[in-house]
């Protein structure tokens, strides 16, 4: 059994509208971050991540989740499934969504792209 504590999380601002606090267990089979966004993320192009499918779960607000061939809708109470290798971005004035990646999400696997 573990536990990371809200104020033992890593806090990061991945740019100005995007919050999130990391809680990055021993075990490297997933992890858990909390992101609020507040504008397009990235702010051009695509995210990537290579190796990690992201369960997410909006916690509060409303956007849509795009992806190259498709644009999905969701607000809070919704959940959603991104496989690995899925190219996508965020719109949304507000939102913070509850993020589980497996396996624990990590930078040398996560790519911004056009």
């Amino acid at each position: 059994m573990e536990i990371i504590k809200k104020t033992n999380a890593i806090r990061i601002n991945n740019s100005g509208v995007c919050e999130l606090s990391e809680y990055s267990f021993e075990n490297k089979n997933m992890d858990l971050g909390i992101a609020t966004l507040t504008g397009r993320y990235p702010d051009k192009g695509y995210c990537v991540n290579s190796a990690c499918m992201e369960l997410i779960y909006v916690l509060e607000g409303d956007g849509n989740l795009c992806f190259a061939d498709k644009s999905v809708d969701f607000s809070a109470g919704d959940s959603l499934l991104i496989d690995k290798g899925e190219k996508y971005y965020w719109e949304t004035d507000y939102c913070k969504v509850a993020m589980v990646c497996t396996p624990a999400w990590n930078v040398e696997q996560y790519k911004l792209v056009e």
